[in-house]
């Protein structure tokens, strides 16, 4: 054996505390320089909808009971998409006193959002001007309907390059 395969482990021990350190250092700095959005599923901060959770389950439960709401719109495009929206009672007549805010979004993105506002009614139907999409892919539709007392979120995702909406 030589004299010096005994100090190799000192060395190597020292370094490898020095990687790890420096492994934990560029994991915080990468992640504090990303993006970070607070979810607005709710049109409200994560901590207020999960303050009011359980409200918001009841209001859509006491909302369902009254009232049925489809999205009409036949798809997202790039160029023209008209946002629809079908409100009935659970007799299936049309309800043209609701107020809906809508707002499109990116997900975990709000650069491109756009809220749209004063809808126009007819039988039942809420049809928004059209709006330009900025970008293709995946966009959230978020709205919130208001008739009287009674309230509802009802969360879309769609995708310009595909037809279907999903409610989240």
């Amino acid at each position: 054996m030589s004299k010096n395969s005994g100090r190799i482990w000192p060395y190597a021990i020292g370094a490898s505390i020095v990687l790890v350190f420096g492994a934990c250092v560029a994991t915080i700095v990468i992640t504090s320089k990303m993006p970070v959005e607070k979810s607005d599923t709710y049109m409200m901060g994560y901590h207020e909808a999960d303050a009011s959770v359980n409200e918001i389950i009841e209001a859509r439960i006491a909302f369902d009971k009254k009232y049925k709401i489809e999205y009409k719109t036949d798809s997202l495009s790039l160029e023209s998409s008209e946002i629809k929206y079908k409100i009935t009672d659970t007799d299936g007549n049309a309800v043209d006193n609701a107020t809906l805010k809508v707002v499109v979004t990116r997900p975990n993105n709000h650069k491109h959002d756009q809220e749209l506002v004063n809808p126009s009614v007819s039988e039942g139907v809420y049809s928004f001007a059209p709006i330009k999409l900025p970008e293709a892919g995946r966009w959230d539709i978020m709205a919130k309907v208001d008739i009287g007392e009674n309230q509802r979120f009802y969360n879309l995702k769609a995708d310009t390059r595909a037809k279907e909406a999903f409610e989240y």
